[in-house]
């Protein structure tokens, strides 16, 4: 089966390795997407393991459309809906993409509504209701070059809400990118890492639970549990093959993040008592200036304010500049990573860098940075 893993710009290569690892085949890497094919066993576990998509999805059809009769008719053929959306279904409609001729997405939409629910009063003289929060089943249409691509959406909600950040900082890092930074960092765990302006956490996080391997959606419902051919036993085949795994035995007493702010610091350990991280991350609500840096060589990671969203009243080339002085004084021969959305801030911790990775992070242009501490 054909499926499109939707990924955060800038992590598609990196997507494609998770893909690989996790058993997909043939996979190509496309903007901000990643196409691969695979069975059903490995559909349900990259569900449960795959760390970088926002949505998995699987094609049922691709059709021109040069029009909007072109959408409504090759919607209708497009899958054998008598089987798959029964009126007794709630289902929902999200379009990406645009055409020439179907420019606006709210519109097209409601062509494919319409196209289904016509179909349905054919067939059985009764309709779906629709339901935006929590449907049956979950159509996504992508618009390109005259053609529709429509696909079944494995989730109704965006895989990266894993679901233990309840507690959020003013600009929360989605959990999805904050793991593919860490995967591109080439952390292992066997070093210390921390985390100077960690706010919700999001970075440690994602980082501890990569390495002991925790599935990400384990006690989730998929909308793929709804679907005509969806195989229960296989389905439960996958969710014990992960608690059968045998846990990583990982110590590392260096895992700290830092947060001056005692409200946000909070935030960040209720965080990581939901993840069940407690003993693995420790916060210390104190300004990075005053933490100790342990005496093994390891890794910083951090997303400070770029000025954008949060931080306008604060003089963030200090901070920067400051974060600078801090590294070079305390963590020499340690390795850096910033995520930064201002090359101009970033030109204040006075540090020549070694990689500069192009990341969107919410919309905003970013570089994930790698710098050598010396």
């Amino acid at each position: 089966m054909h499926f499109i893993a939707v990924l955060p710009p800038g992590l598609e290569e990196e997507g494609c390795k998770e893909l690989d690892e996790l058993g997909a085949k043939r996979i190509v890497p496309m903007r901000r997407s990643v196409a691969f094919e695979s069975d059903l066993a490995c559909f349900y576990r990259l569900h449960l393991q795959a760390r970088l998509p926002f949505r998995l999805l699987r094609q049922v059809a691709r059709f021109q459309c040069h029009d909007p009769k072109d959408l409504y008719r090759g919607v209708r053929e497009a899958f054998d809906w008598e089987l798959w959306l029964h009126p007794s279904l709630t289902f929902r409609v999200d379009v990406s993409g645009t055409s020439a001729c179907l420019p606006h997405s709210h519109y097209s939409a409601l062509q494919v509504k319409n196209a289904l629910i016509d179909l349905q009063r054919e067939i059985w003289g009764i309709r779906s209701n629709i339901n935006l929060e929590q449907p049956d089943l979950c159509l996504h249409l992508h618009l390109s070059d005259n053609e529709g691509v429509l696909s079944l959406d494995g989730s109704a909600t965006s895989l990266h809400r894993r679901g233990y950040r309840s507690a959020m900082g003013s600009a929360p890092l989605k959990e999805n990118l904050a793991a593919g930074l860490i995967r591109l960092s080439g952390w292992n765990g066997l070093s210390p890492l921390i985390d100077p302006v960690c706010g919700s956490g999001t970075l440690l996080i994602e980082a501890v639970s990569l390495i002991k391997g925790r599935p990400v959606n384990f006690n989730r419902h998929f909308t793929f549990e709804n679907w005509l051919d969806f195989d229960p036993i296989l389905w439960q085949k996958e969710k014990d093959k992960v608690n059968e795994r045998p846990s990583l035995n990982f110590v590392n007493p260096y895992i700290i993040g830092c947060e001056e702010d005692p409200n946000v610091a909070e935030q960040a350990r209720f965080n990581i008592r939901s993840a069940g991280l407690q003993n693995y991350i420790k916060i210390k609500n104190i300004n990075f200036k005053n933490l100790i840096f342990p005496k093994e060589i390891g890794t910083i990671v951090c997303n400070p304010p770029y000025g954008k969203r949060v931080g306008f009243d604060k003089d963030l080339s200090l901070l920067y500049g400051q974060l600078g002085d801090c590294f070079k004084e305390k963590a020499s021969g340690w390795d850096l990573w910033i995520l930064s959305g201002n090359p101009t801030l970033t030109k204040s911790l006075r540090m020549k860098a070694n990689k500069k990775i192009p990341i969107s992070n919410g919309g905003i242009d970013c570089r994930w940075l790698n710098y050598s501490i010396n």
